[in-house]
């Protein structure tokens, strides 16, 4: 009797085991892929965008294989730099998509409402936290929040003459529930004193200092009482790109 239960339990296991890998082969989450697709869906999301992609990865791979190859020449066997060649090739080949992913990341996003999540999780995730569309119209302005070392930070998208009050309104909000907490304000976009899309993560981690870890997380504690108590945003979420998985396959497993 135990050793049937046993064989039925090890089959059962078998089974979950089987099932787990075929929900993974088949998932849609680049965080379920090998490096390899990884690396590749994100060459071909990439080229969709960036045409000066292709001959630039072909002369930096031919590049770095030609000088390696010339090298060998003084510096026998040759083969061995030969190989160097094209190991380096490739190493330099995959710096340089990660750096075109990112900034056609930017450029397909562009324009859209909620972009300003694709720069937001570029941060660093060990210090700042985000939360997208804190709040929004039917007119697709949003603002978004993002917490750190340099307290609150409320992002909003939009044309600045209307999108103003509603970020006056997330100010007052947070400044309630976060007293003396600094709360820092910026309109995301392409006109005089606005912060474009691509910048707008280096604008961020450039704001001085504030609170320390402790602090921070006590903020966070506090700002979910005031999400607790929140209406559901009246517009779908914005474009949720996974650069987590892009930088994955940039490292590799």
């Amino acid at each position: 009797m135990a050793s049937d239960k046993a064989k039925e339990l090890a089959a059962r296991q078998k089974a979950e085991v089987k099932a787990a890998k075929l929900a993974k082969k088949n998932s849609n989450d680049p965080r379920d892929w090998p490096w390899y697709k990884q690396i590749w869906q994100t060459y071909k999301v990439t080229a969709e965008v960036d045409k000066q992609l292709n001959p630039l990865m072909i002369g930096v791979f031919l590049g770095v294989v030609v000088v390696l190859t010339v090298v060998g020449i003084f510096l026998p066997p040759w083969w061995m730099w030969l190989i160097l060649g094209v190991m380096g090739g490739l190493t330099a080949d995959l710096y340089l998509l990660t750096a075109r992913a990112k900034k056609a990341t930017f450029v397909r996003y562009a324009g859209q409402p909620g972009a300003a999540e694709v720069a937001l999780g570029m941060l660093d995730k060990k210090k700042w936290t985000y939360t997208p569309a804190v709040t929004a119209t039917r007119q697709l302005d949003v603002v978004h929040r993002a917490v750190g070392p340099a307290g609150i930070v409320l992002i909003a998208e939009g044309p600045a003459a209307r999108v103003k009050n509603l970020l006056a309104g997330e100010v007052k909000k947070h400044e309630q529930v976060a007293y003396g907490v600094p709360v820092t304000t910026v309109l995301m976009g392409d006109a005089e004193g606005q912060v474009p899309l691509a910048d707008l993560a280096g604008w961020i981690k450039k704001l001085p200092k504030k609170l320390s870890d402790a602090q921070v997380a006590d903020v966070k504690s506090r700002l979910r009482a005031l999400d607790a108590v929140r209406p559901k945003a009246p517009i779908p979420r914005g474009p949720l790109p996974n650069m987590k998985g892009v930088n994955k396959a940039m490292r590799g497993r």
